[in-house]
């Protein structure tokens, strides 16, 4: 059986978004300095999410985020995958034989509020009655529902860059956004906030501001490379906050 010791190379699979590409490259440079004689190859893997244009639902929720990426881990073209923890459905909604690897440091859980480039700063609560809220998360529309009914909810789809760049022109089909302030920062666009929502009120996503890191259950080496790069508390919260699913054991 091959062990972590024996392994040469790591190809590691992720969504080649911007955002994804940023938090993959700072896992990578975690990687390397633990282990520089190990090769660590990236994967570009372009999912059914990142293709489909109307409402996630039609294509099966989020999990169209991670379909492609499993597919490639379970036969074999990748030994692991990199995702955010909030995208990943929980263990009933995945195939077997996938588990969760490494977890790395927690950043923000926090949502935040986004308005046109320009646009004077306000709250939700200023907004006026009939705004056009854009959201693509049930969550995120349940809340709005429930706190701000004067408010109109609307789809929104495309990845960070693309919804600032849409909403700023105009054609994102909503006057304001609700993002994740974890995804701005690592953009480098904290500055595009106008409110931080108040977490004791506005709930944060299960594992949100987490960077998971998969592996297949059949390969215990690959499981035991990535398990010291584990942050311990976080994996603790998410063990808190999602169904749990199987760890691997180094050397099991």
């Amino acid at each position: 059986m091959t062990s972590a010791t024996d392994l040469t190379t790591v190809r590691l699979g992720t969504r080649p978004s911007r955002m994804a590409m940023e938090q993959t490259g700072r896992f990578a440079d975690v990687f390397r300095a633990r282990y520089p004689q190990v090769l660590l190859d990236i994967v570009e893997i372009v999912s059914e999410g990142d293709r489909h244009r109307g409402p996630l639902s039609a294509i099966g929720g989020k999990g169209a985020f991670t379909r492609n990426a499993d597919r490639y881990l379970l036969d074999g073209r990748v030994q692991a995958t990199i995702a955010c923890a909030k995208d990943v459905p929980g263990p009933h909604d995945r195939s077997p034989g996938i588990v969760i690897a490494a977890v790395l440091p927690r950043e923000d859980t926090r949502d935040v509020l986004v308005l046109p480039a320009g646009h004077p700063a306000t709250t939700l609560a200023e907004l006026p009655p009939g705004t056009r809220v854009g959201t693509s998360a049930p969550r995120r529309s349940a809340l709005l529902k429930a706190l701000h009914p004067t408010l109109v909810q609307v789809p929104i789809r495309g990845n960070a860059d693309s919804r600032l760049r849409a909403l700023d022109e105009g054609k994102l089909g909503a006057d304001v956004m609700i993002a994740a302030l974890a995804g701005l920062r690592r953009l480098g666009r904290e500055d595009r906030v106008s409110e931080i929502l108040d977490p004791a009120v506005w709930l944060p996503a299960a594992g949100a501001g987490t960077v998971i890191v998969e592996h297949r259950s059949d390969d215990p080496a690959t499981g035991g490379l990535l398990a010291p790069l584990t942050h311990a508390p976080t994996r603790i919260l998410l063990d808190a906050e999602r169904p749990r699913s199987p760890r691997c054991t180094a050397g099991a």
